[in-house]
């Protein structure tokens, strides 16, 4: 029953952060220009490729580095215990949640690069759609294909990293 209440929260949170950041993505690209557009479309796609890396990372970070530096009162070990606790959730969210909602997002906005593109250079749209599509995808596989190797490499830093900024935006004290 607990699985399945998680799930039924994953599926809520997705639906509702992508009305949010779909709603402000596409209010942006339809009162903006295309410069800002096209740099709004590479921060979403990093940050895809982000959260992938922290997915990866939990993974693949050993709980017993964590268990050590927290004897050693390391800060954001505890909460880098928690997250590798929950590494299963924690994956989900960040490899499938955000990064899905990520390469949506940024495929609908690289299509509206891809009608502008195709508009301002007289360019066939169809065309203008393969190379806009081919990079963004070149970006997306190259970025997680490198942001996984690293991750693989760095989890206990990255992991350690990510429980301190949990550290500094929780209100509890880390004891």
């Amino acid at each position: 029953m607990k699985k399945d209440n998680w799930i039924l929260k994953v599926l809520l949170f997705t639906f509702f952060i992508t009305i949010i950041v779909s709603g402000i993505s596409n209010y942006i690209s339809n009162h903006t220009n295309i410069i800002v557009l096209v740099i709004i479309t590479i921060i979403i796609t990093l940050i895809g490729i982000l959260f992938d890396m922290i997915g990866t990372s939990v993974l693949t970070a050993k709980e017993a580095n964590f268990h050590s530096m927290a004897s050693y009162k390391v800060k954001g070990s505890k909460k880098g215990i928690k997250l590798i606790k929950n590494k299963s959730n924690i994956a989900n969210f960040c490899n499938d949640v955000v990064g899905d909602i990520c390469g949506i997002i940024s495929g609908s906005m690289g299509a509206m690069i891809a009608i502008y593109t195709s508009n301002k250079l007289k360019l066939d749209v169809t065309i203008s759609g393969i190379i806009i599509a081919s990079l963004l995808s070149t970006i997306t596989i190259g970025g997680k294909a490198l942001g996984k190797k690293y991750a693989i490499n760095k989890s206990d830093k990255i992991i350690l990293l990510i429980g301190n900024i949990l550290t500094k935006l929780s209100f509890k004290k880390e004891k």
